[in-house]
C-alpha cells in the first residue's frame, strides 16, 4: 500500500460523502444520549474541509490534515468538533516529514498519536462508550495489517453495552446502554472508507 497526499485526499472526499448519507443516522443515534446532532455537526464540518480543499489545494499529506483539523474545530459545534480536530491536529504534526504512508503499520502509529489527541481533550480511555473504542481496535488491527470491515462495526456495535462515563452520555449511567455511541459511529465510517486505499 502507498498513501499519497492524493489517496489521503481521496479517503477523506468519500469520508465526507458517507456522512453526508449518514448524517440523519447518526444524529438519530445522538438523540437519546447526545444532542440529536452529531451528523448535522460533522457534516458541516467536512463540507467545510472539502471547500477549503479546493480553495488552498494543499500539496502534502500535513497540510490536508492540517485543513480537515481547523475545519472541524470552526464548525463543528459540540464534543465532536474540538475531538476529532484535536485527532487530526496531532496527525498534522506527526506526518509533517511524510511524503506518503507506505505501510499500515506506519499508518497505526500516526493514528496513534490522533487518539492520543482526543484522549487529551476528553480524558476518555477504552471502555468508556467514546470514539476512543473504535480509534483503539483500528489501530491495533493496523499494527498487525488485519484491518476489516468486520473488526470496525464489532468495535461500533460494542459500544451498545458499554455505560458511557464521558460527555453528555454520562449523565444518562445505566440509561446509555443498548445505545451505540455516535462517535464510535462516525469513526467507523472513517475507516471503513479507508479500507480500500490500504491494498
Amino acid at each position: 500500500m502507498e498513501l499519497t497526499v492524493k489517496t489521503v485526499q481521496s479517503w477523506l472526499a468519500d469520508f465526507a460523502l458517507e456522512i453526508e448519507k449518514n448524517k440523519d443516522y447518526l444524529s438519530e443515534l445522538d438523540t437519546p444520549i447526545g444532542d440529536g446532532d452529531h451528523g448535522n455537526n460533522l457534516a458541516r464540518g467536512l463540507k467545510a474541509y472539502e471547500e477549503a480543499v479546493v480553495q488552498q489545494q494543499p500539496n502534502t499529506i500535513s497540510d490536508t490534515f492540517k485543513i480537515l483539523a481547523m475545519a472541524l474545530i470552526s464548525k463543528v459545534g459540540g464534543a465532536s468538533g474540538p475531538l476529532y480536530g484535536s485527532a487530526f491536529m496531532n496527525i498534522t504534526k506527526a506526518s509533517q516529514e511524510i511524503t506518503s504512508i507506505t505501510s499500515q503499520v506506519a499508518l497505526g502509529k500516526l493514528l496513534e498519536q490522533g487518539v492520543l489527541g482526543i484522549q487529551l481533550r476528553g480524558k476518555a480511555v477504552a471502555g468508556d462508550k467514546t470514539m476512543v473504542d473504535v480509534w483503539l481496535p483500528v489501530i491495533e488491527a493496523l499494527k498487525t495489517e488485519k484491518l476489516t470491515v468486520e473488526k470496525i462495526n464489532a468495535a461500533k456495535e460494542a459500544t451498545k453495552d458499554l455505560v458511557a462515563k464521558k460527555g453528555r452520555a454520562s449523565y444518562l449511567g445505566k440509561r446509555a446502554i443498548g445505545h451505540i455511541d455516535p462517535g464510535a459511529a462516525s469513526s467507523a465510517l472513517l475507516f471503513i472508507t479507508l479500507l480500500p486505499y490500504l491494498q
